[in-house]
């Protein structure tokens, strides 16, 4: 079990992140979301070669060229097979989404959640804001790509769910699957950035939401290069970002998790029901264990927004005088 030390503790609330190493192991928590992955990319690739989009099922490589490889032969990108959640518009009833058994054994780990406790109390509610990230290598150079091998845009994870959560003690855990470097897109974080408010974002271009570069506040960046199960912690307010992927040959693979106290609104209140309880010191009886369950929850609000209007995900326009 890894915990934050005091002094630990004491740089989360200066800086509004932190990062833990060695939170997860790598063959006992992390290669049996890898083999639920190998089983997701099996599917794909049979049903592709079928259809004659690729030449060779590519079995032979490791996962990530694997990955990379069909999906610059095929001209699809494959990121939503892989994702834990919906995208925030356009749902069918067989839009794929990812939510394994390994996947949920690792959201609710005892040594997570006794880390993410020390942040945010005993009563945790997995927010389903979560994601898988694949960030492509810069050889997959076809536009449609573009948006998955830049890094992700100057952003607060509170600036990109709805007003509703602005007082909610979010928690987001980002840990990356395989090594995270500054040439394959890690993450960058400023410093002593959660101490501003919520700050305005713009829609459009790649990578989604941004703040505009006047309304980023006047810190020097940290860039974090991390390895696997490492955790980077952060703040609902931390200003952070991620780099592109400038390698030929490295996918940079990870996931983004949030926790936050039971009861509270999570900004996303379409995907509440694929939400749950990870923890309840209170109301032990409450919690979640059943894997199956998980998936269901996530496979009703799909068939829920599949007939719906889209939901709102966020409070921002792109036609705002901030944006222009």
């Amino acid at each position: 079990m890894v915990l934050a030390t005091t002094e630990q503790l004491r740089q989360f609330d200066t800086h509004g992140y932190l990062v833990i190493e060695h939170v997860l192991d790598y063959e006992r928590d992390i290669a049996p979301v890898f083999a639920e992955f190998d089983a997701v990319l099996d599917g794909i690739a049979a049903r592709f070669l079928a259809a004659g989009r690729i030449t060779s099922d590519y079995r032979d490589l490791p996962f990530e060229q694997r990955f990379t490889q069909i999906s610059i032969e095929s001209g699809e990108g494959l990121a939503q097979y892989f994702d834990i959640s919906l995208p925030q518009k356009g749902v069918q009833h067989d839009t794929p989404f990812f939510a394994g058994a390994a996947m949920f054994r690792l959201l609710t780990h005892p040594g997570l959640l006794d880390l993410v406790e020390q942040f945010i109390g005993p009563e945790i509610w997995s927010n389903p804001v979560q994601h898988i990230r694949t960030k492509l290598p810069a050889r997959a150079t076809d536009a449609q790509f573009r948006g998955h091998i830049a890094g992700a845009p100057w952003h607060q994870d509170n600036g990109v769910i709805t007003e509703e959560a602005d007082e909610t003690d979010i928690l987001t855990v980002w840990v990356p699957f395989n090594r995270a470097t500054t040439e394959n897109g890690c993450m960058v974080v400023m410093p002593g950035s959660h101490r501003d408010a919520i700050a305005p974002h713009c829609p459009g271009g790649i990578g989604g939401l941004r703040i505009p570069e006047a309304y980023l506040p006047p810190t020097e960046p940290v860039v974090l290069p991390m390895e696997p199960g490492s955790a980077l912690l952060m703040t609902r307010r931390t200003v952070h970002s991620s780099l592109d992927n400038t390698t030929n040959d490295q996918m940079r693979l990870s996931f983004d998790l949030r926790y936050q106290p039971i009861g509270l609104p999570s900004g996303r209140s379409a995907f509440d029901p694929a939400g749950f309880v990870a923890r309840s010191k209170a109301h032990p009886e409450t919690e979640l264990h059943d894997p199956a369950v998980w998936h269901d929850n996530w496979e009703a609000v799909r068939d829920a927004l599949a007939v719906a209007d889209d939901p709102t995900f966020n409070r921002w326009r792109a036609d705002s005088p901030v944006c222009a």
